[in-house]
């Protein structure tokens, strides 16, 4: 369930704001779950200032999707049960966006294990999160073209410190790649996921760093997915 739904079990107005090219499927399930949704133009730029208007008309409280220590704790316990479960794990994988997942699965892992290796993956067309941690600073995602769309939002000036601080190194995966991903989930394990966990999963697939005789584990951060519109049949 998604935060709208939550708000809406306890009965308060919940207002998303949705970039216009998200998938069908996440509109509906927002829409769904009770959410007001306001759609924006797929940028920086344009969704802060769309939940601004938002803020000012409702006088909502700000709950930020990532850049938020309480987001980022919470995106850490997949992490901790992780390695609560398979405490013997040399490496853990997540996708990465705005990075609220990833920071959060750093924290958590390194905590419970210091010498555990925390890496991302990320789409080639999306590389903003790459190129902010080869420059050491924030590079702001311009106009991503990838069909991981769970993927296109900048790092924020929470995550950020904590990935250069705790996060080994970010892969950036083809778009060939985070289809071939997915299907693979799809096919052989059974598991629904969209194409932006498939992105950490791609990691493994296209084999650009060398992983031999390490337990790497996978953290799957979502299903949102059109079911008209599989990217294998497009």
């Amino acid at each position: 369930m998604d935060s709208s739904g939550q708000m809406r079990l306890r009965g308060i107005p919940a207002y998303i704001v949705m970039p216009d090219n998200a998938s069908a499927v996440k509109k509906a399930a927002v829409a769904g779950y009770g959410g007001q949704i306001t759609f924006c133009e797929p940028t920086l730029e344009a969704r802060e200032a769309t939940l601004a208007r938002v803020v000012e008309r409702t006088g909502a409280t700000v709950v930020h999707p990532y850049n938020d220590e309480r987001v980022i704790a919470g995106q850490g316990t997949a992490a901790l049960e992780l390695l609560e479960e398979i405490p013997d794990l040399d490496v853990i994988i997540t996708p990465v966006g705005g990075g609220g997942l990833l920071s959060g699965t750093a924290i958590a892992a390194k905590g419970i294990k210091s010498g555990i290796r925390v890496i991302a993956g990320e789409p080639e067309l999306a590389d903003d999160a790459y190129r902010s941690l080869q420059a050491g600073e924030i590079l702001p995602s311009i106009k991503p073209k990838t069909i991981a769309d769970g993927l296109l939002t900048s790092l924020g000036t929470w995550t950020f410190p904590v990935i250069q601080q705790c996060v080994e190194q970010i892969v950036t995966v083809s778009e060939r790649g985070i289809i071939d991903s997915m299907k693979f989930v799809w096919e052989r394990l059974k598991i629904v996921i969209e194409p932006s966990a498939a992105v950490a999963v791609g990691v493994l697939w296209e084999r650009k760093i060398d992983l031999t005789g390490l337990r790497v584990g996978v953290i799957l951060s979502g299903g949102n997915v059109d079911l008209e519109k599989l990217p294998w049949n497009q």
